[in-house]
């Protein structure tokens, strides 16, 4: 999204790029910002976590924390206040991930060959979190091009909107509150999200998510960020359903880390208080 908005002039040396995040997309388009001499202003939502705001702000990211993320047209969403300000100040770009057809391509040109090749062109199913919805479609587009069998599954926290999207159901026009899941969920369909490439959209609650996140510490050593967390809860309540074979390679995709999580996801899980103290310090 950063090179097309530079190769195409729609931002010039010392400009602001600026997105609307859940924390994620935007701290890598303020590290990119960085390298490149641009300065940024992530929008994110009042529910973003400690850990991103401090790791946006150590890349010189200049945060405006907003109501919600529920999209363009609603006032005081990330999507909206983005896009306001950057129509009333010169040199600044909006890369509007939710929108723009490179958050596709970048899955479709990285993501996906990564994976394909990893598995050495044996993957069968693919599992990922859906926020908006240009990682699964990217994902899918390449994996499909190179073989219509592979499965591509979604997963979203309930109440989110993506499962009704795919049976053809009309989307509410009230807010839809879905579980707080960081990450994925939405509560309109952004211009980022293929359907013709995913096959079907797990809902996951965000306690289930929870306790997997803290199921996998214990067993693992390892911390899950929340998003993936949910990947692998959604996983663990529908297995028994996905009819998996026993030489089927599915793929979990886990795109972000606990260590973005610590005081939400691990703030009260004590067996590995330790762990949580060494991430809390080196952040």
């Amino acid at each position: 999204m950063v090179e097309d908005a530079i190769k195409r002039n729609k931002i010039v040396e010392g400009g602001t790029i600026v997105e609307a995040s859940s924390g994620n997309t935007g701290i890598s388009i303020a590290l990119i910002a960085k390298e490149l001499g641009y300065k940024s202003k992530i929008f994110v939502s009042a529910s973003c976590s400690d850990e991103k705001i401090k790791l946006l702000e150590s890349y010189g990211a200049e945060i405006e924390r907003c109501d919600n993320s529920n999209g363009l047209h609603v006032f005081n969403s990330t999507q909206y206040l983005a896009q306001a300000f950057c129509s009333n100040n010169p040199n600044t770009y909006f890369t509007n991930q939710y929108y723009n057809s490179n958050n596709i391509k970048a899955h479709y040109k990285t993501t996906g060959p990564e994976i394909w090749q990893q598995t050495n062109a044996a993957v069968t199913h693919v599992l990922v979190g859906v926020g908006t919805g240009g990682s699964i479609s990217g994902i899918g587009r390449f994996l499909k091009e190179h073989n219509p069998q592979v499965k591509i599954w979604g997963v979203e926290p309930k109440n989110s909107v993506y499962h009704l999207f795919m049976e053809n159901k009309p989307i509410p026009e009230e807010e839809v509150r879905f579980d707080a899941i960081e990450g994925i969920g939405r509560t309109f369909i952004p211009g980022a999200f293929d359907k013709q490439v995913v096959d079907h959209i797990f809902q996951i609650g965000k306690d289930k998510s929870v306790s997997m996140a803290h199921q996998y510490l214990e067993e693992q050593g390892e911390l899950l960020g929340f998003s993936s967390a949910a990947v692998l809860a959604a996983l663990d309540e529908n297995v028994d359903k996905m009819d998996l074979k026993e030489d089927d390679q599915l793929v979990l995709f886990f795109p972000d880390h606990g260590s973005r999580y610590i005081n939400k996801l691990y703030q009260d899980h004590h067996p590995h208080k330790k762990i949580k103290e060494n991430f809390n310090a080196s952040i």
